[in-house]
């Protein structure tokens, strides 16, 4: 009895044994069936980089990191009162800053980027203007001065006058 005793735990261990092994097994194989797909699907990304590099050769744009906010539409109240508060308050302290955004309903940094704006635009319009200016004056000179000269020479002021008759009697 004892031999089969010791029979059922030699196969007992036999089969500790095998199981160890076949699970050792299993997992050598899993490691590398992990890591040959990870080769594949590292070849594989490297060949898409590839065609997209080569696509992206003629569109050098980065794409953007992180989404840029959308487009904000003032309303029509909002813009009124940034309008009105512009004309005569170009630069505005802290205080106004918060004291705006806050009646409007406006974060800080959308009333910041509507007065840099607005700067901006009051900048070429005057930029404009004073372009226009510069053509225009000229043309108001000539156009002024030749109306000038043409009104002296109808009055008659640069005509030569006559000397008096009394003149030549004294000579």
């Amino acid at each position: 009895m004892t031999t089969r005793r010791s029979h059922i735990n030699d196969l007992s261990l036999l089969s500790n044994n095998v199981i160890r092994k076949r699970k050792m097994n299993d997992a050598v194989n899993f490691v590398a069936r992990t890591s040959v797909q990870r080769r594949k699907l590292e070849k594989k990304e490297q060949e898409s980089e590839k065609q997209a590099n080569h696509l992206n050769l003629f569109n050098n744009r980065q794409q953007p990191k992180k989404k840029r906010k959308s487009r904000t539409a003032f309303t029509n109240q909002q813009i009124f009162e940034l309008e009105k508060r512009f004309l005569y308050q170009k630069y505005l302290s802290p205080a106004d800053r918060d004291e705006i955004a806050a009646q409007l309903g406006l974060s800080n940094a959308q009333v910041i980027t509507w007065f840099q704006n607005r700067r901006a635009k009051l900048k070429r319009d005057m930029e404009e203007l004073k372009k226009d200016v510069q053509t225009v004056n000229p043309l108001l000179v000539a156009q002024h001065h030749k109306t000038f000269l043409e009104n002296v020479q109808d009055l008659g002021i640069l005509k030569k006058r006559p000397l008096p008759n009394s003149m030549d009697e004294k000579s």
